[in-house]
């Protein structure tokens, strides 16, 4: 996430077609359709149930999520949420190390 006059905003999927587009010969409609089909691929895996490695990025799964007793938050009366399929996301290595960033380098030099 980037930092605005206003706050902290979000890397869209625009941002990402533009950056891209920049670093490469493809134009941003390239790259836009590049990414609609990777991220197709990605939704069709996870709706096959299948999971979806990116190494060192991370990896989608779908996970299976019991039926349980939950509460209306108006007027609080009991209800049951059916159970359900849910797409969960677990961090790779790469990405943990590159979140964690200059402390965990910090803490590797004082070795």
């Amino acid at each position: 996430m980037r930092s605005r006059l206003f706050g902290v905003y979000p890397l869209t999927k625009a941002d990402l077609v533009d950056a891209v587009s920049e670093e490469t010969e493809l134009s941003k409609r390239q790259v836009g359709e590049l990414v609609d089909k990777i991220l197709d691929e990605i939704r069709n895996a996870l709706a096959k149930g299948e999971k979806v490695q990116l190494i060192p990025f991370g990896s989608f799964v779908v996970r299976d999520r019991k039926k349980r007793e939950g509460r209306n938050p108006k007027t609080g009366a009991k209800l049951m949420i059916p159970a359900r399929k849910v797409p969960a996301f677990t961090a790779g290595k790469g990405l943990r190390d590159a979140v964690a960033g200059s402390k965990k380098r910090a803490a590797a030099k004082k070795r």
